[in-house]
């Protein structure tokens, strides 16, 4: 490689090291003279580099934010890495994979020998859950629309498609008005986007499926943010997903003691208190969205079962159990 060319990848690797370089410190790295530097950081701008002079008592320079996205320089973890983002990208739900793939292309053409071969050995596939539909899709102009909001925090105002009541998380009325709210969070669950915001007609958290909105123009007046539940969107988020009320509660919970050793059952229920009474007998205490949910969830463990309460477990039970009765009394016609 020609003496200047290789500096001059040696110049941007250092500039996109660090925010501030002083001149006199990158002559001494490059082993030039500061004449040097100042003709090489103009052959970057002529390449399209935004390299930018900072003011100072020593002087230096910094590579900004430019109109236009030049070549990059990165180093063996960094490609690794990148390339391995690319390949999983089509678990985001972002709408991306083929633009995904375009620059994984890009990105494996311009690798060194050695870094492509070891990509090339990793193929990843991604296999998603079983589902009657598959996960919608969110464009990426939506997602930065809602980022955006969040950074600018500007109350977002959109449309919101219905959906079937299953797969509902919020009250949901064809023709109503736009919704308005002050957006906080965009978070994935599931391979899903969602919007955390505080609703300003429903005066409440609400999290909003991103594939739904369709955000309306332009963008309302600017807020000061409101602390999540908790402090902790991610647990927010989880507790909502899971079931929770809000209060940091299930809405069902109940108490059984199972014929079963409790190292199975602690196995099969994250989410539980298991409680060890025997070599194969467990106190479980379990929650769930509703009580035959919850009967539900505890009959799968196939042993057999003593309520301690509440009333409401055990009605749960005597009702699934003769939804059960009923079914196996049916005949197929």
């Amino acid at each position: 490689m020609p003496k200047t060319s290789g500096r001059l990848l040696s110049l941007l690797s250092l500039l996109q090291a660090r925010r501030d370089w002083p001149g006199a410190l990158l002559a001494e790295r490059l082993g030039v003279s500061a004449r040097t530097v100042r003709r090489d950081v103009d052959r970057l701008r002529e390449l399209g580099y935004p390299v930018v002079a900072v003011k100072g008592p020593d002087g230096g320079y910094r590579l900004d934010a430019g109109a236009q996205l030049p070549p990059l320089l990165f180093d063996d973890e960094q490609a690794v890495a990148l390339a391995v983002a690319l390949q999983i990208a089509t678990t985001t739900g972002a709408g991306i994979e083929e633009a995904a793939a375009r620059a994984l292309t890009t990105v494996r053409q311009v690798m060194p020998a050695r870094l492509r071969r070891r990509i090339d050995t990793l193929q990843v596939t991604a296999v998603q859950r079983p589902s009657r539909t598959p996960n919608p899709q969110v464009t990426g102009d939506v997602l930065m629309t809602l980022s955006a909001a969040v950074h600018a925090r500007e109350v977002l105002r959109f449309d919101y498609a219905p959906v079937s009541p299953p797969e509902a998380t919020d009250a949901d009325h064809t023709g109503s008005p736009p919704r308005r709210v002050e957006p906080h969070h965009l978070v994935t669950w599931g391979a899903r986007w969602y919007l955390v915001a505080w609703d300003l007609d429903r005066e409440d958290w609400r999290t909003f499926r991103a594939d739904r909105i369709a955000p309306r123009t332009p963008p309302g007046p600017r807020f000061t943010p409101r602390e999540v539940p908790g402090g902790d969107v991610a647990a927010f988020v989880a507790g909502r997903f899971q079931g929770f009320d809000g209060s940091g509660h299930w809405p069902c919970r109940g108490e059984v003691i199972l014929d079963l050793p409790a190292a199975v059952v602690s196995r099969y229920s994250r989410e539980g208190i298991v409680e060890e009474l025997g070599p194969d007998r467990c106190r479980l205490v379990l929650g769930s969205w509703s009580w035959p949910a919850l009967a539900a969830a505890i009959g799968g463990f196939d042993a057999d079962i003593e309520v301690i309460g509440p009333s409401e477990l055990k009605e749960a039970f005597a009702h699934l159990a003769r939804r059960y009765a009923n079914a196996a009394a049916r005949t197929a016609p």
